[in-house]
Parts: structure tokens; sequence; C-alpha cells
């Protein structure tokens, strides 16, 4: 049987999300909801310097760590690229 992760949402990230528009946030809950059978998609890096993870959705970017041992996803941030690693 596969695993499922649970996903949760910090408040700073939420707070990301509420800002965006509809035709913005939907791809982007849509790719962190793939997270939850697949924590490590084609194409997720892990970051340098903290134990975290990113993913690319279109000009945003979807920062999350991964707990494996309780199979949860803690999405960080969520942050147009030009922003987000300023954070």
């Amino acid at each position: 049987m596969a695993k499922h992760y649970n996903i949760t949402l910090t408040k700073t990230a939420q707070k990301q999300l509420d800002k965006l528009t509809d035709n913005i946030a939907n791809p982007i809950l849509s790719a962190i909801a793939t997270l939850s059978t697949n924590p490590r998609p084609q194409g997720y890096k892990k970051l340098k310097g903290r134990d975290a993870y990113r993913i690319r959705q279109g000009d945003y970017r979807i920062i999350y760590d991964i707990y494996d041992s309780v199979l949860i996803i803690d999405v960080i941030t969520i942050a147009h690229r030009k922003d987000v690693y300023d954070l």
C-alpha cells in the first residue's frame, strides 16, 4: 500500500497563499496536493544550508520539509521566484 503524507501549511505559507489570485493559487494547491503521494517529485531540489526541499509551480516556488518518520509534509513558504530565497 502506498504511503500518504499529511500536508500542513505554516501560518506564513497560508498567508502567502491567501494573497494570491485563484488562477495562480489553484495550480500551486494542485502541486502541493500531489506531494501527499510523492514528496519527492521530478524536479524537486534539496535546498543547501537547510533541511528543506523546493518544487516549482510556474513562477512560484514551494518550500517544504519532509518528515518521513511521521508521514508529514510541512509547507513553509510559497513565494514568487524572485522573492522566495530572500525570506
